[in-house]
C-alpha cells in the first residue's frame, strides 16, 4: 500500500498498537498477513507499529462494518492512497 501521508516510524509495540486500535493482536497479525499493513520491524523481529499504521487499522475496521470483505478493504485502502498521491501531484503541478 502506497503510504501518503502520516508517520510511518514504527514506534508501538503490539499489544499497545491492539489496544489503541480496540484489536486482538491476532487480528493485526491476519491484517499483516493480507497485505493491509506492513509494520516495521526491530532487530530482534518484533512489530513496531507507526501512527499511519494505526489510521490504516482504524480505516479497516470502518470499512468492514460497512459490510466489506478483507480483499475489499484492501483494494480500497490502495484506491485511497493512490487517490492522495494523485492530488498531490496535481497540487504540485497547479502551484
Amino acid at each position: 500500500m502506497t503510504d501518503v501521508s502520516g508517520d510511518t516510524h514504527g514506534v508501538y509495540g503490539i499489544t499497545v498498537a491492539a489496544e489503541l486500535t480496540g484489536l486482538g493482536e491476532q487480528t493485526l497479525r491476519l491484517y499483516e498477513r493480507k497485505g493491509l499493513l506492513t509494520p516495521a520491524r526491530t532487530a530482534g523481529g518484533a512489530r513496531r507499529y507507526s501512527d499511519r499504521d494505526l489510521t490504516v487499522l482504524r480505516r479497516t475496521v470502518e470499512l468492514l462494518a460497512d459490510g466489506l470483505n478483507l480483499a475489499g478493504a484492501r483494494r480500497v485502502l490502495d484506491l485511497e492512497a493512490a487517490n492522495a498521491l494523485l492530488r498531490l501531484r496535481l497540487a504540485e503541478l497547479t502551484d
